[in-house]
């Protein structure tokens, strides 16, 4: 599914809404998903990645669909500004400046494979986003990571250290899945 124009600037504008309340209210909006166009009502799982001076400010988001699209999105933006533990929570001063992106994801699909050499072969770099799960751990890098990992190797390697899964295991679960960017690339 692909998202028309329209519904990626309402998208984008519904994250920005939901920052700009919690910094003023201190809690997420709630969104009355009637109001929105059916693609937007659909149940899809979204991240929301903030960024200031192409600097990561939040990323929080879900790997399963379980909520109406824009839901997803407006509460992982407010997520995503105010309880990524990686950082303090967004100041006003900060918003001015604060660039956001939206990844809506595809359903996951298994990646069955033999050995971590046939699952590099598998993997397509730039497209695919991968989660990898062994013993309770799990861990995701979004297709985006890429541009910092463009070596398939190194992309598995720190997802494995990301998700405290051993360096040398090859006993782990994978999926991959795919996502729309929101701005779109350019």
């Amino acid at each position: 599914m692909t998202l028309s124009p329209k519904d990626q600037e309402t998208l984008l504008q519904v994250a920005r809404t939901a920052i700009q309340y919690g910094l003023e209210k201190g809690a997420p909006p709630k969104v009355e998903v009637s109001s929105f166009s059916p693609s937007l009502q659909a149940v899809r799982a979204t991240f929301v990645t903030l960024e200031i001076a192409q600097r990561l400010r939040g990323c929080i988001g879900s790997l399963e669909a379980s909520q109406a699209m824009v839901v997803d999105t407006a509460q992982h933006a407010y997520a995503a500004a105010f309880s990524d533990p990686r950082f303090p929570r967004l100041q006003k001063n900060e918003f001015p400046g604060l660039e956001m992106h939206i990844s809506v994801l595809s359903p996951t699909s298994p990646l069955p494979f033999e050995g971590v050499d046939d699952l590099l072969r598998q993997l397509q770099p730039g497209i695919d986003g991968l989660i990898i799960a062994e013993n309770g751990r799990r861990g995701t890098f979004l297709p985006t990571v890429w541009k910092s990992l463009p070596d398939p190797g190194a992309f598995l390697l720190q997802l494995k250290r990301k998700a405290g899964i051993p360096d040398d295991s090859s006993s782990f679960q994978a999926w991959r899945y795919t996502t729309e960017s929101v701005p779109a690339a350019s």
